[in-house]
């Protein structure tokens, strides 16, 4: 077992397919499969049932499988450790963050991690939560940053960076607006989510963690709303508000009292979730990789 043989079989896993995992290592599909052929002889055991919809592993593949991705988890660890110990700087820092707000934190925070650290590698990733827990478990992403609730968290590690108001969204000449009043515990003025049974509602996907938490307020306020809408990028939400044609709840970031046509408003409920840093639960947190979560802290806290 050698570790160009553990990442030849763990691709095959990830890709279901010979021919794409050949292409993702650059070498050809037969010499792929030869490699395969050769070490299912020495095992005495396929690795991987070969079905027209895809490769899937045998329970042997399974086992084999496993051990691979822990030896390799390992072998990562230890040269990110090395570079540590003797402050080579010459790593790599895989990174994911959920759509649009993760992407405006990168590219403040990226040029000053790359001043700081300009032999380490970055690899940013943009998806969802959910997508992002799965990449962390399976040791592909060394740190995500993500939204949700505590009940939502992942067996993973889990570090607080801010928590979040989450505000309602109504188009600015609604009638409703007048019914707003001032609240002691938000910048916003205050309104009841009940208010709004007969409005449509334009939501994030139903596969988002704040999906989620939004039918548990509804459900709370007694009523589910008309769905106008639903997508994977808040811009699309608050532009649909801006154009009267629907209402949303999002979380507060510092653009939202600038979008023009948008009142913002917070809930009778004051409902809040949290915006955190994860990494994978007993890996190792590299020194570049805290640097970043740093970074990170300070422009969503503070501003850079």
């Amino acid at each position: 077992m050698n570790l160009k043989e553990l990442e030849y079989i763990v691709k095959i896993a990830d890709e279901g397919n010979i021919t794409h995992a050949a292409e993702q290592l650059f070498i050809t599909p037969s010499a792929l499969n030869q490699q395969l052929l050769h070490l299912e002889s020495e095992l005495g055991t396929q690795l991987f049932q070969r079905l027209r919809g895809g490769w899937l592993p045998t329970e042997a593949g399974t086992v084999y499988l496993n051990s691979a991705r822990e030896i390799l988890r390992i072998k990562k660890e230890t040269y990110q450790r090395l570079n540590d110990i003797v402050a080579l700087q010459n790593s790599s820092l895989t990174i994911s963050f959920p759509p649009e707000r993760g992407s405006y934190m990168f590219t403040h925070v990226y040029p000053l991690f790359h001043r700081d650290w300009p032999n380490v590698t970055v690899q940013a990733i943009e998806t969802s939560v959910r997508q992002q827990q799965e990449l962390i478990a399976a040791g592909k992403v060394d740190i995500g940053f993500v939204t949700l609730l505590d009940r939502q968290k992942s067996k993973d590690v889990y570090i607080p960076i801010q928590e979040e108001e989450l505000v309602l969204a109504v188009p600015a000449r609604h009638p409703l607006c007048a019914r707003a009043k001032p609240s002691p515990y938000s910048k916003y003025p205050e309104l009841s989510l009940a208010d709004f049974r007969n409005e449509p509602f334009a939501f994030m996907h139903k596969k988002s963690t704040i999906y989620d938490y939004l039918r548990q307020l509804f459900r709370e306020a007694g009523f589910y709303p008309t769905t106008l809408f639903e997508t994977a990028r808040s811009t699309t939400i608050l532009e649909m508000v801006a154009a009267g044609l629907c209402c949303s709840i999002v979380p507060d970031i510092d653009p939202l009292e600038h979008i023009p046509g948008v009142s913002f408003f917070c809930l009778d409920t004051h409902p809040r979730w949290n915006l955190m840093a994860c990494y994978k639960k007993g890996a190792y947190l590299s020194k570049p990789g805290k640097h970043f979560i740093a970074l990170a802290t300070q422009y969503w806290n503070q501003g850079l």
